[in-house]
């Protein structure tokens, strides 16, 4: 018997020809109603993909993302229906880059990115229209109302979490008839951040910004003769009844075009990241925010938190002295100052002039009197282990000096330490320290008063 050869492009011109048998099939099930049989050739098709979509011509592609899409909704897996749904508007707004692989497998891949992610060289571009999604409005029309209806019900009602899963819902079904209305995504981003969801706030937050997203629209406003009721319109409605003046049914034509919230957008990811502990992203976003909007305050400070979280303290240092000379009556950048100065000997002074600065400026700031205390303080355990070394050393003149200056130091902090304890009197450290100093400096009725305070606060589990 004579063998049979199939060269690889053969093989892979069948592969393509099942998989195009087996989609068409489940197109004409799910518009059938058959979901069952829909299921079995989607996942027949699948099978054979093996995940490799890109092998398919966007026409089927189109159609295996209408199947899926469609069977996923009647099973009432909504999410995941309409994420694949959504999939056949990406197919239109997206070029379509195509050549072969190096099996010289035909390729289709969407979108620049997933070309370039390829790595296949000398893809040329081409453009696709779908046609499938004018089919799908009759069908998702009721589902889009009670998909935004219910995710404005569960917002409203503080359910952040399913909130968000909705307005994605939402989203994603309405783009799939052709209709990419992006602030429904920014509800769903802002959800998932009031829902202290970070990965998926970020996520989403990460979709607006990439997309070019502003949050910037034009309403278009017309009061109808005869009702007198102002309509909203679109604009060619809008365009073509103001161009028929008297004749038309339609008076008094204005627009409003909203605010641009991109810098709100920035801040927030950046936000997200700092508080998710993704210092090293949240430095490199928060770089590439103020290229944009360099004058952006709240970027700049969470800059700094950024700096400091990962570790870059002396780029954290230039930002803090940075934003002073911007903002000099910033009680918190001065702490933050005088924390970084204080961690060297050298600048120890400047450190206590940046915390008077901070507690100048905020009177009841309890951590920088804190800091002042300590500082002024110094090292007591040093102190203490020096002063017994001198003097079983014999050393009397040496060990007296230490005490006296030790004392002076304790002197001179109690001032700051009674300041701590008034921002915060619910501290047991503030109380147990005053009750130190308080004895050292010979104040026996206060040393007796604070060790009082101090045994009710341990009683009281504080």
């Amino acid at each position: 018997m004579k063998r049979i050869f199939l060269s690889v492009a053969m093989v892979s011109v069948t592969f393509a020809f099942a998989q195009k048998k087996e989609i068409s099939a489940a197109v004409k099930a799910i518009d059938a109603g058959d979901t069952a049989t829909a299921n079995a050739q989607v996942t027949a098709a699948e099978a054979a993909m093996g995940g490799n979509l890109y092998l398919l011509e966007p026409s089927l592609q189109e159609q295996y993302y209408y199947a899926k899409g469609l069977s996923l909704l009647k099973a009432g897996k909504t999410a995941e229906g309409a994420s694949y749904l959504a999939k056949i508007d990406d197919l239109g707004k997206n070029k379509i880059f195509t050549g072969r692989d190096s099996s010289k497998n035909r390729v289709y891949y969407v979108g620049k990115a997933s070309a370039d992610a390829s790595g296949i060289q000398g893809l040329k571009e081409e453009s696709y229209s779908p046609s499938l999604n004018s089919k799908l409005g009759a069908s998702l029309n009721p589902i889009i109302e009670r998909t935004y209806k219910a995710a404005l019900e569960e917002h409203n009602g503080k359910k952040y979490s399913s909130a968000a899963v909705k307005f994605k819902e939402a989203y994603d079904l309405l783009k799939a008839v052709g209709q990419d209305n992006k602030q429904l995504m920014y509800y769903s981003a802002l959800s998932y951040a009031l829902a202290d969801d970070k990965p998926e706030a970020i996520k989403g937050y990460s979709y607006l910004i990439d997309s070019g997203y502003t949050g910037v629209e034009t309403t278009y406003t017309a009061k109808n003769k005869k009702t007198g009721t102002v309509d909203t319109l679109d604009r060619t409605t809008w365009d073509l009844y103001k161009k028929m003046g008297a004749t038309g049914d339609y008076t008094d034509f204005k627009t409003e075009t909203s605010k641009s919230i991109e810098q709100e957008l920035y801040e927030t990811k950046a936000a997200l990241l700092v508080d998710a502990d993704r210092a090293e992203e949240a430095v490199a976003f928060i770089q590439k925010g103020l290229a944009k909007f360099p004058k952006n305050s709240k970027l700049a400070d969470l800059q700094g938190t950024a700096y400091y979280k990962s570790g870059k303290m002396d780029q954290f240092l230039a930002t803090l002295k940075t934003q002073l000379a911007q903002n000099p009556n910033d009680a918190n950048n001065w702490y933050n100052l005088g924390v970084l100065q204080s961690k060297d000997p050298a600048t120890m002074n400047d450190a206590i002039a940046a915390f008077k600065k901070a507690v100048e400026l905020k009177p009841n700031f309890a951590q920088a009197y804190q800091n002042l205390t300590f500082i002024t303080m110094g090292d007591d355990a040093k102190a203490i282990d020096d002063y017994n070394a001198a003097r079983k050393a014999g050393k009397t003149a040496e060990a007296n000096k230490i005490i006296e200056a030790r004392r002076a130091r304790l002197a001179a902090a109690l001032p700051y330490a009674e300041k701590w304890y008034q921002a915060d009197p619910e501290s047991i450290d503030a109380v147990s320290l005053l009750k130190g100093l308080y004895l050292s400096n010979k104040n026996q009725a206060k040393h007796e008063e604070f060790e009082a305070k101090e045994k009710a606060m341990k009683a009281a589990g504080k």
